[in-house]
Formats: C-alpha cells, structure tokens, sequence
C-alpha cells in the first residue's frame, strides 16, 4: 500500500520556488527517463539529496524504475534511468463551460483515460450537485484500482484559486461561487479550483509541445480569458484578476455589454454571438456553433469567412497587451482554429510583427479534458509530497 501524503488544496504552482523533490519530479518529466546524473546536472541538487527524493517519490508511487533492455555490461556504476510512474495514481477533472459539463479523468503525464460529456444544468446549486452525484459513477467506470489525487473544478471568468471561489463568470451568469467549499466535503477528495485559461497554460508549461519562456494563452469560446506565463510560473495579479480581457475595446464594435460599456471582447466574439450570425444571416438554421464549424469544414464560404472575422477581432483587441508584454509565444485555444488549423494565419497576419509566435494549443480534441484536470496535475509536480492520496476509487 503507497503511504498518504498530506492535503494542501490551495496551494499554487510556483515552479522557479520548487523543492527538491519537485525539482526532481519536474526533471524527471521533462527530460524522458533519465539518469540520475542527468537530474543532478538539472537540477543543481547533490548526489545524495536526488537520492534521497527519489527514494520518497519510489515509494509514493510517482516514479518508477523501468527495466533496462538487455545489454552488455559497461564499467563504472550503472545506468539507472527514471520515469514518471503512472500505474498507480489518476487526477480527476470537471470543466464548467456554458452548454456542457466535461469529466476527465487522465494520468501523471496529462494523457486522458477517459472523458464524458454531459448538458449543464442552470442554477450553480444546480450544476454541484450534480458533479457530485455523477462523479462516484465516473471513476466507479474508469478509476477502479487506481489512487485519485484530487478533483480539479475550471471554468472560465475570474477565478481565485487559493480560496476556491469562481468570482465570476458572466457567460455563467455566476458570481461569488465557493466551489471548493461546496463541492470538497460531498466529493471527498481535496478540489482545486481554476479559470480554463489558467489550467490551460498550466498544462502547457507542464506536458506541452510550444516549449518554454513567457508565454500568452489567450482562450476564446463563450468565456474569453488569458493566463501571463512568465519564468516558469503564472502572473496571478491583485485578486487573482489577470490575464481578464473579457472588456478589453474591439475597434469597430457596438455590440451591447452587461458592464455598460459597448464593444467589448467577450459579447463581440463569444461562442453564443458567433453562433447568433451564423443563424441570422442563414448559414445555419438555429444558432448552434457546432453547425457553423460543421458548415466550415465543408467548405462553406459564409461560414470560413464568418470564422476569419471574429479571429480578427480578437487580434485587433489583444495586439496593443501583446506589444505590451512581448511574450515568446501566443497560444490560441478556439473552436474554429482547433478543428480548422489553417484558419490561423487569419489572426498571425493581423498581429503583424506578433504573428510568427501564435500557435494553437497542445491538445487538440483533449483540451477541456486536460484542463479540468490540470490544477490537480500542476499542484502535484509543485509539491509532490503535499498531497495526499484519495484512496482507490471503488
């Protein structure tokens, strides 16, 4: 039986602040079965202190030894390589997004075991309890025999992570939600709150193929959000607050915000608004954004260049933050980019100088699987010995 380890929900991943056997940890990951002298050249940690972490991750079922093929022997001490362990313990995610509830459930290296979708419901008492009564299901289906870490609870707005609360999301129509509060004491297992955006750049700095430096993730869907990367760790801001650019001015909008204001991102290019024209100009019979991507990838001409135009709006809002914060790469998490990757020159070329640095995210159809577990995932590679297992899902 792998020991406990102690629950620390609310703590954020710092990763230029890790402790040795995070230090490890990370290392481990990154560098793909290493040897132990590579983690002490990683790491600048001494011989015995990489010892003695991997000796506490073996046996917390983190890492693992896997057998070397055979070989001649070489002289000298032999190579023992290291390798994340993802046998035993799984993470746990729900993403809250407007039409839908998105369970996850994925391994130690952010790679997804299994998903389901399901309609969300309306009221926030509503869509909790309903977590919790599918969420015993789920990992009764898909997590039998394996130790859950924690659950991890994203969705889009402001949200403060350290105290658990959605703050607000106004595609949600919520404010002030304690999600941990409510959900950590039915579900049992310790919660981890965050925005998409956020979880989304957390997952990238962790298994992402983009690489490293001061990274944008910039997501677009009904809820439009960003997360700053810079030095390993994400900007968090007064409250939790940056990275919203929801009410940042589109030039040439007039589109009606709840704030009062006219021509802000969020109501000029959100999901729900985009689906609206596709319907009110007839590119669509009702306005569902499935069917404008459906008539995009067929080769609608009305729907490409409908897509085209709202990736322009965004450019022509966020390029005065980029030119601001000069990040080595944007990344881009957005419907028709995903399905229609060829789409995004559109918003490279109205970017300009910018435009060479915009990619799209790492995970394809597994977006908001990863994201819903990555708080969970970030807070185990920031401290792996704070957090304690949840037992075997029965």
């Amino acid at each position: 039986m792998l020991p406990a380890l102690i629950a620390t929900p609310g703590r954020r991943p710092v990763p230029h602040r890790l402790d040795g056997a995070a230090a490890v940890l990370r290392a481990v990951l990154h560098r793909g079965s290493p040897a132990r002298t590579e983690i002490i050249r990683e790491t600048g940690l001494s011989a015995a202190a990489v010892s003695r972490h991997t000796a506490e991750l073996l046996a917390l079922g983190l890492v693992r030894q896997p057998p070397e093929p055979d070989q001649r022997p070489r002289p000298g001490r032999p190579r023992i390589p290291l390798d994340i362990d993802t046998s035993h313990h799984v993470v746990a995610g729900v993403h809250i997004a407007v039409p839908r509830l998105t369970f996850s459930l994925t391994d130690l290296r952010g790679r997804v075991i299994a998903r389901e979708r399901v309609p969300r419901l309306s009221r926030p008492s509503a869509v909790l309890h309903d977590v919790a009564a599918r969420l015993p299901g789920f990992l009764r289906r898909y997590a039998v025999g394996h130790s859950v870490l924690g659950l991890g609870v994203v969705t889009g707005g402001w949200v403060d992570p350290d105290a658990g609360v959605l703050v607000e999301n106004a595609a949600l129509g919520w404010r002030d939600i304690p999600l941990r509060r409510l959900l950590q004491p039915v579900v049992r297992l310790p919660v981890h709150v965050e925005s998409h955006a956020r979880a989304l750049a957390h997952a990238e700095l962790l298994f992402g193929t983009i690489g490293g430096g001061d990274l944008v993730h910039l997501f677009v869907g009904n809820a439009v959000d960003a997360a700053i990367a810079t030095g390993g760790g994400l900007l968090q801001g007064r409250g939790h607050g940056a990275g919203g650019v929801a009410h940042l001015p589109v030039p040439g909008s007039t589109a009606p915000c709840p704030c009062g204001r006219t021509g802000c991102l969020q109501v000029t290019v959100a999901d729900g608004t985009l689906a609206q024209r596709a319907a009110a100009g007839g590119i669509t019979a009702r306005p569902d954004l499935r069917l404008l991507l459906r008539a995009a990838r067929e080769g609608d001409g009305r729907a490409m260049e409908l897509c085209r135009s709202r990736l322009r709006m965004v450019a022509r809002a966020v390029r005065p933050v980029l030119d601001m914060i000069s990040p080595d790469v944007l990344v881009l998490t957005e419907a028709a980019t995903l399905h229609l990757p060829h789409l995004l020159p559109e918003l490279s070329g109205e970017l300009g100088g910018a435009g060479d640095l915009v990619r799209t995210g790492s995970f394809g159809a597994d977006t908001l699987a990863v994201a819903a577990a990555a708080p969970v995932l970030a807070a185990v590679y920031q401290d792996p010995l704070g957090l304690r297992t949840a037992g075997s899902a029965r």
